[in-house]
């Protein structure tokens, strides 16, 4: 049995940050950039692990263009937080995880994506409390500390593709 000290070691020492931007083809530098500043203030005290996609900037903290299904999955299962960007399987897969998740949805007009769907997506996780959302990645700070104290919206598993389906399909008539 552990001791008090050791399980206090083992919850604040062995927590993850897994930031994952998927493979679309266009950067999300700006994300990657944010994280590096909370880190450099302290606001980010977690170990971090990136998977950074296409994205230029390279981050500080460890990181990886693409992940196999295994490698992904292993750095999903060890994340007590996610953050992503508005991607449907990102978010999914965090749902059926049972994650805490921050959803950063890519914007057109930043180059990071060639049309806005994202921001629908994100929609959809801040309306049904699935996630936090930060509309703007100056806001990432604020939505880690809410997180602390943000309890998502349980979904039935394999329910949260039928959710986005059904939104996609109001939004789209």
């Amino acid at each position: 049995m552990l001791s008090k000290r050791s399980l206090w070691r083992e919850y604040f020492l062995n927590k993850l940050i897994f930031v994952t931007l998927g493979t679309h083809p266009q950067n999300f530098d700006r994300l990657l950039k944010e994280v590096d500043l909370l880190v450099e203030k302290g606001k980010i005290k977690e170990k971090v692990f990136c998977q950074i996609g296409h994205s230029s900037y390279k981050p500080k903290s460890e990181f990886a263009r693409f992940l196999t299904l295994d490698e992904f999955n292993k750095k999903l299962s060890e994340a007590n937080i996610v953050i992503t960007h508005a991607g449907e399987g990102n978010i999914g897969l965090c749902k059926n995880l049972g994650k805490k998740m921050i959803v950063i949805p890519r914007r057109k007009e930043f180059g990071e994506h060639t049309n806005d769907h994202q921001l629908e997506l994100a929609e959809v996780v801040e309306q049904k409390k699935l996630g936090l959302v930060a509309w703007d990645v100056k806001e990432l700070g604020k939505k880690l500390e809410e997180l602390k104290y943000f309890t998502p919206k349980k979904v039935a598993r394999g329910k949260i593709n039928e959710l986005l389906e059904k939104f996609y399909n109001e939004e789209l008539k």
